[in-house]
Parts: C-alpha cells; sequence; structure tokens
C-alpha cells in the first residue's frame, strides 16, 4: 500500500463578496497587501571599496549588457548604445566604440569619455558615436543618483513611439512602470546637438524610462543590471501594448486597465531598483555561461 501523505488544502474564496469594481465594470479579487516582498532576503549587488576593481567589475557587466542586448536583436546596425558611469572619475563614462559588433564587445574594447567629449581611454578602436555622447552626458549630468543608461531602436519600442503616447497598465509587468515613466513628445533628428540631449535629460526628470517619440526608448538604473532589465521589460510592454490595442480595437473594445491602487502596490512589489536588478541578474548569469567568459578580455 503507498504511503499516506497530508495535502495542504486551499482556503475557499467567495469570489462574489470579495470582488470589487475595477472601474471597467468588472469584478477583480482583492488580495491582502502583503509586506512579504519587504522582508525575504535576497542577493543584493556587489560592493567595492576599491573604485579600480569596481571600474573593472562595471566594464565586464557592461559588456555583458552589449551581448545581452544583441541577443534580443536590439542591435540596429551601428545605431544604440549603453553607458556606465566611471567610479574612479565620476564625471566621465565608459560605451561601446561606434560600429563595433555588440556580440563581440569585450571590457577591453569600451572606451572612456570625460564631460567635455573626449576619448580619454580605452579599445583600440576609439571612435565615438556623437549622439551618444549627447544624450548620455546630458542624462548622467542631470540624474548624479544615475549608474547606467541605455537606449537602442529597438522595434517595438521604436514602432509605439510613434504613436506619441505612453503605456497603459494592462499588464503585472506594465505596472513596474506605473508613474515612472514619460512620453519625450518630439523629435529633432539625429541628436547631434547639444540641446536636443538636455531635452530629453529634463523630459525623463527623476523617471527610470523614457518613450522618445518617432525615436526609440531609453532606460537607467543604479546598476547595469537593473537598467538593462528594464529596457528588456519595457520593449516587451510596448509589444504587448501594440498587441492588446490591436485585438480591442479588432473587436470594438478597449482593453481593461488596471486600477492605480493595484498598479502602484505591483510597482512598489516589482518597480523598484533592487527588483530590477534582481530580475535582470538571470540575463547575465546566463550570457556570462554563454560567452565562455570571453567579454573579460
Amino acid at each position: 500500500m503507498a504511503p499516506s501523505t497530508s495535502v495542504n488544502q486551499l482556503p475557499q474564496v467567495d469570489a462574489s463578496a470579495a470582488t470589487h469594481n475595477n472601474g471597467n465594470g468588472n469584478g477583480a479579487l482583492k488580495q491582502e497587501k502583503s509586506p512579504f516582498m519587504k522582508t525575504t532576503a535576497f542577493p543584493r549587488p556587489q560592493k567595492f571599496d576599491d573604485p579600480y576593481q569596481e571600474r573593472q567589475y562595471l566594464k565586464e557587466r557592461l559588456a555583458l549588457g552589449f551581448r545581452i542586448f544583441a541577443k534580443n536583436g536590439f542591435d540596429a546596425g551601428v545605431a544604440g548604445h549603453i553607458t556606465v558611469r566611471d567610479p574612479v572619475e565620476p564625471d566621465s563614462f565608459w560605451l561601446n566604440p561606434f560600429g563595433v559588433p555588440w556580440p563581440l564587445l569585450k571590457a577591453s574594447d569600451l572606451i572612456r569619455v570625460n564631460a567635455e567629449g573626449e576619448v580619454v581611454e580605452g579599445g583600440p578602436i576609439k571612435l565615438l558615436n556623437t549622439a551618444a555622447y549627447m544624450i548620455h552626458h546630458a542624462v548622467h549630468e542631470a540624474r548624479p543618483d544615475v549608474k547606467c543608461v541605455a537606449h537602442s531602436h529597438s522595434l517595438y519600442g521604436q514602432a509605439f513611439s510613434s504613436l506619441g503616447r505612453n503605456l497603459d497598465n494592462i499588464s503585472q509587468d506594465t505596472c513596474a512602470f506605473y508613474n515612472d515613466i514619460v512620453l519625450y513628445s518630439s523629435f529633432g533628428g539625429i541628436v547631434l546637438g547639444k540641446e536636443e540631449g538636455l531635452r530629453i535629460a529634463a523630459a525623463l526628470g527623476d523617471k527610470k524610462a523614457a518613450i522618445l517619440q518617432n525615436h526609440g526608448l531609453i532606460t537607467c538604473g543604479k546598476s547595469v543590471e537593473s537598467c538593462v532589465y528594464w529596457f528588456l521589460s519595457l520593449e516587451r510592454c510596448c509589444h504587448q501594448q501594440l498587441l492588446a490595442d490591436a485585438a480591442a480595437g479588432g473587436r470594438g473594445h478597449e482593453t481593461v486597465k488596471i486600477d492605480h491602487e493595484d498598479a502602484e502596490f505591483t510597482y512598489n512589489t516589482i518597480g523598484t531598483e533592487s527588483a530590477g536588478w534582481f530580475s535582470g541578474k538571470p540575463a547575465f548569469d546566463m550570457m556570462e555561461h554563454e560567452s565562455g567568459f570571453t567579454y573579460k578580455m
């Protein structure tokens, strides 16, 4: 006879008594706002006492970030850039040399650019993308709290940016950007002048992401992992929005929106800096495995 097993029965819920109106005429189950995520111990980003050791570590993470972007198809020709603030000289940042393929980028290929837009050190190819400097310098200067900034002409992000609107709260993932994303409703061509970069930085404000109209997406974070993850997630959210709007429109309906209370609760759980770092870590672990540590060279 097989040994007996004990089964934990799920509590029965009276759905009719536990629903509320979400503003769209549909009832939704309410849950207790548990502090579980705040009390559960999670890994934390690595900390350094030596800024030179931190510099090398950040360069290696940045190289992985580019490889992750390439794997997801964000390397559109020579467009796009990710930067990380230098811990030794914080008014400068590291980025990809113009034209070097992202899947092959190594830490030693990266170049460092100072506040004046001069390449002060780096790999054998020291060609600087002017647009990268204009955008990223403005953001890094306006946001001393930010360590990493990412921008690319990703397919769904750029398609959604042409609609000239912000995201709706239509999924758990979009709630990670609740009140933390803006629309920059202008396009002045390729960013080759200081003014456009300053306008983008001003529009971004204290948010972690912006939709640049007719241009693409930009995200930022206090770690390379969070910044890269926010970009990956935002690209998926733009894809979701395009699909959901098309499906709803074809039926003559609107998408169902998440109410503000639930969106805020969800944001406080998955939209924080620590949540972004933790969510991005698996992609970096996987890319490190796939790259065979060649990115460190």
